[in-house]
């Protein structure tokens, strides 16, 4: 379950982050995460319940979003989304297509608590 390794990397980064802001405790953490990122959404909220523990963030609210499959067509220059299974353009329907994005996972928010 490679979620517990990347879950453990995205701690790191809340953690530093709640640190810089001299935070008493993370309230929430949203990340995102793209369809092509190999990432299971529920794995990875199971493995966030073990890597918090004992941290600033033992009682934060964990969210994931969905991002779209994005593709710049080669052919048409359009930009439109596309499937897991069928990067072609969604307006002329070429296979000659880019990812922009469906692949990422992203921090994309933490909020947390000071004390005053």
């Amino acid at each position: 379950m490679h979620e517990l390794s990347l879950c453990a990397d995205l701690m790191d980064q809340v953690m530093t982050i709640a640190k810089t802001h001299n935070a008493e405790k993370v309230v929430r953490i949203i990340v995102r995460i793209g369809p092509l990122s190999g990432i299971e959404p529920m794995l990875l909220e199971t493995a966030f319940t073990i890597s918090r523990a004992g941290t600033l963030a033992e009682e934060a609210e964990f969210l994931t979003e969905a991002l779209p499959i994005l593709v710049l067509c080669n052919s048409c220059g359009v930009e439109s989304e596309a499937s897991v299974s069928n990067l072609i353009c969604g307006i002329c329907g070429d296979f000659n297509t880019r990812l922009l994005s469906g692949d990422e996972l992203i921090l994309a928010r933490v909020e947390l608590q000071n004390a005053d």
